[in-house]
């Protein structure tokens, strides 16, 4: 059994609640300096998810974030900064809702074809950067920032159509295509027909997978341990350039599923309005929950309740942009409260170190007192 480390769990609370604390009074500083209340627009955000549907519209963004921000944390796991998410989960989604909406399959393999099709093309996307960084050593930041572009552009290329398009009688949009419903992820109604996607649930069991597989098993240990020190990992047996290609492959492949919940539970299709920067927002998130499959849960609820209850802001009379001040503000009180939480870290053990060294130097000098 391993001793309870009281000194540990308070530093990994600290982190995240001095980020919160942090950006919510940055964000009443600026409200205040920009002549606004800076309560009432927190109180119009608690008001606004207290309604049911907003409830729901949280709860189904959530599940989204939740899967780009575990992609994310695999990366960082492993000390790879995978920033490619956005451009792997856009990719994925659209080549997987070409897929779905071109065959015709019984419910539960069709679904399982778009799944399958949407990670194997998360992957092959990541796997790129994957292979430039174990073979030549490329930074993953510079070739996922990259390929993040690329993947802007192919999807732009290929939803054109005398491609793989099609663009619906009298309007402007381009899509992929209806997918059967034979290809829709059941959901789960609740209230007055209101529907929280079914994949959501998966997103969030897939976040259990992740935590037995990064701490029950050899493949969880010698990743997190290539990630600690790739030399003392290569010193004991774990190839690091695999291990590498395997987690980017992996992380690739979980981007690859971010959109499926809004695919197969609302959209059925992929078209222009598709919802893009997830992939940065999954960072934040990640960053936030510090790579906790239960710190991500919580902070994937805040983004979204975030997202969702600041559009109710126009109506009260208030700009909605104010949520996205609180997120900005929040990713940078992630990093300054991290690093001072780090560093207090080193500074209250180096202390503990200190003292345990002088309670050992004083008891030998005890003992060699009463032995004299």
């Amino acid at each position: 059994m391993k001793k309870f480390d009281k000194d540990r769990v308070l530093l990994a609370i600290a982190g995240p609640a001095l980020a919160l604390v942090s950006a919510f009074l940055l964000t009443m500083i600026v409200l205040a300096a920009s002549g606004v209340d800076p309560i009432d627009p927190l109180r119009v955000m608690i008001d606004q998810a207290s309604y049911e549907d907003v409830q729901v519209l949280i709860l189904n963004q959530a599940g989204i974030y939740y899967l780009a921000a575990l992609a994310v944390a695999i990366g960082f796991r492993m000390n790879l900064f995978n920033i490619g998410v956005d451009g792997q989960y856009r990719l994925a989604a659209m080549i997987s809702a070409v897929v779905g909406a071109s065959v015709s399959l019984p419910g539960p393999l069709h679904i399982v074809l778009i799944v399958l099709v949407a990670m194997v093309t998360g992957a092959f996307w990541a796997g790129i950067a994957g292979v430039l960084k174990a073979k030549r050593g490329v930074s993953e930041v510079v070739s996922t920032i990259m390929l993040n572009a690329i993947a802007t552009a192919v999807i732009a290329w290929l939803i054109l159509p005398k491609n793989l398009g099609v663009q619906p009688p009298g309007s402007n949009n381009l899509t992929t295509g209806d997918i059967p419903e034979s290809g829709w992820f059941p959901a789960l109604i609740i209230g007055d027909g209101l529907e929280v996607y079914g994949f959501t649930f998966v997103a969030f069991a897939l976040g259990v997978v992740y935590w037995f597989v990064l701490n029950r098993t050899r493949f969880g240990f010698d990743l997190r341990a290539t990630g600690a020190s790739e030399s003392a990992a290569q010193a004991s047996g774990v190839d690091a350039k695999k291990m590498i290609m395997t987690s980017m492959l992996i992380s690739g492949a979980v981007a690859g599923l971010a959109g499926m919940p809004l695919l197969l539970g609302e959209s059925h299709t992929y078209n222009l309005s598709f919802p893009v920067g997830i992939g940065f927002t999954g960072i934040t998130i990640a960053l936030l929950g510090r790579n906790s499959p239960v710190g991500i849960f919580f902070a994937a609820l805040l983004i979204a309740f975030i997202d969702k209850a600041s559009a109710g802001l126009d109506t009260a009379g208030y700009a909605k942009e104010i949520g996205t001040i609180m997120q900005g503000l929040i990713v940078i009180a992630v990093v300054v409260s991290y690093e001072l939480v780090r560093r207090y870290g080193i500074r209250r053990q180096q202390q503990k170190v200190g003292q345990e060294l002088a309670a050992g130097h004083a008891l030998k000098t005890d003992n060699k007192e009463v032995a004299a």
